[in-house]
C-alpha cells in the first residue's frame, strides 16, 4: 500500500470539510428543525396552549413506535439489578434534571434505597437549578462522575440527551461500555452519537418543536414520559409492587399514611383504622404489615 503524506493544506481543508458534515447533521437534526408554527408572539393565549396542546398528543405516538427498544433495554437492566446491579442515569441540562427527578422519585414510591438509582447531572447538584456553562462540553467528566460510585458490570447506565450530542453523555457511555457496563440511551434524534455510543439506544422523535429548538417541550415530555416507564416496569418487575399497590413507600406525610392504612384494611378487612395504623407504626411498610396481620 502507497503511503500518502498530506500537507497543511490539505488536512486544513479536511478538517474544515469534516466541520462542515458535523455542522450540516446539527442543522438537520429533527430537534433543530423549524416549528411548524411561526408569528408566535401574535397568538392569543388561547391559540398558544391550543397549539401547544396539539403538539404535546404527538408525543405517546412517537413513544408506542420505540417500546420494543425500550423493552429490549428494561429487560437487560432486571438481569442485572436482580444480581444486585444498580441504575444510573447521566444528562445534562433538561435531560439530565430528569433523570434526577425520575431516580429521586424510586426511593419514597417504592421503598429502595436511595443508592439504587441514581441520577447525575453534568455540572454537578448545583446544576438542577442554575446551568453550569460548558459542563456538558467535557467528555471526560462523566466518567470521573460515575467512578465516585464504584460503577461496575453489575451496573446499568442510561445516557439521556434530546440531541444526541452531548459530549458528557457519550464520553460516559463509549467508556462504560469498554468497561463491560450495560448501557442504553433515550434520545430524540436518530442516527446519534449518543446511540452509537449506546448498546441499547432508544430513539424517540417527536418532531420539530413548537418553539423551534426548545427540547425542555415534546423532547423533554417524550423522555420523562420513557423514563416513567423503564423505572416504572423496572420496580414491578424486582417486585417492589403487589397486585398494582406500592406496598413497599415511604409514609412520609399524612396523605400516605392515610392511603397504607387503607391499603392494609383492604387486604385485612376485619381491620380498624387504628388496628391498621398500629400494624404499620410497628412494621414500616404496607407489605410488612399485611403480612404481619395474616400471622
Amino acid at each position: 500500500m502507497q503511503s500518502v503524506e498530506l500537507g497543511n493544506s490539505t488536512l486544513c481543508i479536511l478538517n474544515l470539510t469534516f466541520n462542515k458534515t458535523r455542522l450540516l447533521k446539527f442543522m438537520l437534526s429533527t430537534t433543530e428543525s423549524t416549528s411548524r408554527y411561526d408569528h408566535l408572539e401574535q397568538m392569543s393565549v388561547r391559540e398558544l396552549l391550543t397549539n401547544i396542546n396539539n403538539e404535546d398528543k404527538t408525543v405517546p405516538y412517537a413513544i408506542e413506535k420505540s417500546i420494543p427498544q425500550i423493552e429490549a433495554l428494561v429487560e437487560q437492566i432486571v438481569v442485572r439489578m436482580k444480581q444486585g446491579g444498580r441504575l444510573f442515569y447521566i444528562g445534562a441540562g433538561t435531560s439530565g434534571r430528569l433523570g434526577v427527578v425520575d431516580a429521586s422519585e424510586c426511593p419514597p414510591t417504592y421503598g429502595v434505597p436511595f443508592d439504587l438509582v441514581i441520577g447525575i447531572m453534568a455540572g454537578g447538584d448545583q446544576a438542577i437549578r442554575r446551568a453550569v456553562e460548558n459542563a456538558e462540553d467535557d467528555p471526560d467528566q462523566a466518567w470521573i462522575d460515575l467512578k465516585a460510585y464504584d460503577i461496575d458490570e453489575l451496573d446499568s447506565l442510561i445516557g439521556i440527551a434530546a440531541s444526541g450530542r452531548t459530549p458528557y453523555v457519550i464520553g460516559g457511555l463509549a467508556t462504560a461500555r469498554k468497561a463491560g457496563i450495560l448501557t442504553g440511551c433515550i434520545v430524540c434524534n436518530t442516527g446519534s452519537a449518543v446511540a452509537a455510543a449506546a448498546e441499547y439506544p432508544v430513539e424517540i422523535v417527536v418532531g420539530p418543536e413548537f418553539v423551534t429548538g426548545s427540547t425542555r417541550m415534546k423532547s423533554g415530555t417524550a423522555q420523562k414520559l420513557a423514563l416513567n416507564m423503564i423505572s416504572t416496569s423496572v420496580m414491578i418487575q424486582l417486585g417492589r409492587v403487589k397486585g398494582n399497590k406500592m406496598v413497599d413507600m415511604q409514609m412520609t406525610n399524612y396523605k400516605l399514611v392515610q392511603r397504607a392504612i387503607r391499603m392494609v384494611r383492604e387486604e385485612l378487612p376485619h381491620l380498624s383504622t387504628e388496628e391498621a395504623q398500629a400494624l404499620l407504626d410497628t412494621h414500616g411498610s404496607v407489605r410488612n404489615a399485611v403480612e404481619a396481620g395474616r400471622k
